[in-house]
């Protein structure tokens, strides 16, 4: 089974995966390069995944659900477009024979949900690369989603628990956001040695045409500033960056860290 990228707008990746019969996609913003893809590879759309309300993950939902049949899986608490199976943390999307575990990640939006496949016999018998994690706006690589409707105590939380799952997991981003992240990631830490090269090689993968995803989480915890709010040298930087006092914490810190981000130029 294939993990694809497929490129949508300016920045956006539709995440498919297909094995020469079938394809699950997630976050469909726009059903042209999905209905591309199927045609060109002969497939069905078995399933359709959705993590998150903004229009960008969701605006091409109706028209493929309608063309193919597909059944569409969402968040619980968000306004996806119907019929959908709603989601919330601790349910599982059963498709193609393969268990997606729901994790709850608000922040970015009040309902956010993340998909993540493990590494079992399920995946296995599939031929399916996994662990995988499709995270939608949630965490980027060497960065992290603005928080339009949730708090920073909730965004750590979720990153958190992202954070948590095996250093192998591949890390499917909604968004060709990694240069820029890369750039503030610098800023923050400028002597980190693993950030370094992974910019060398992200800026070597793009100079190229190649998407810098999926990346790994082993490696986000090695380099994402967003990932490594508490480490020693991002609590400083952050702290000289924001006149905090010592005593701040952690959802203090995250969010003067997210403000630095959203300032950044």
């Amino acid at each position: 089974m294939k993990l694809v990228p497929l490129p949508a707008f300016a920045d956006n990746y539709i995440w498919m995966l297909q094995d020469g019969r079938n394809a699950i996609v997630v976050d469909p913003g726009d059903a042209a390069p999905v209905f591309d893809a199927l045609a060109r590879g002969s497939l069905q759309l078995a399933a359709i995944l959705v993590t998150h309300h903004h229009a960008d993950h969701t605006g091409g939902v109706a028209a493929l659900r309608d063309a193919t049949g597909a059944p569409v899986f969402g968040p619980a608490r968000e306004a996806v477009p119907e019929p959908l199976t709603r989601l919330a943390h601790g349910d599982h999307a059963e498709v193609l024979g393969l268990r997606f575990q729901v994790i709850d990640v608000p922040g970015h939006t009040a309902g956010h949900i993340a998909y993540f496949l493990p590494a079992d016999a399920r995946s296995a018998a599939a031929g399916v690369p996994a662990p995988l994690l499709f995270c939608g706006d949630t965490l980027f690589s060497g960065g992290c989603g603005r928080l339009f409707e949730g708090t920073p105590a909730q965004m750590l939380a979720s990153l958190d628990a992202l954070a948590a799952l095996p250093g192998g997991t591949r890390v499917c981003c909604a968004h060709e956001y990694t240069l820029s992240n890369l750039r503030f990631a610098n800023a923050v830490e400028p002597g980190n040695a693993e950030l370094a090269q992974y910019t060398a090689q992200c800026e070597s993968l793009r100079a190229r045409g190649e998407p810098t995803l999926p990346s790994q989480l082993g490696t986000e915890r090695l380099i994402n500033p967003f990932l490594r709010s508490r480490e020693a040298t991002v609590l400083q930087a952050v702290r000289n960056h924001a006149g905090l006092p010592a005593q701040s914490g952690a959802a203090e810190v995250f969010a003067a860290l997210r403000q630095w981000k959203n300032d950044f130029r």
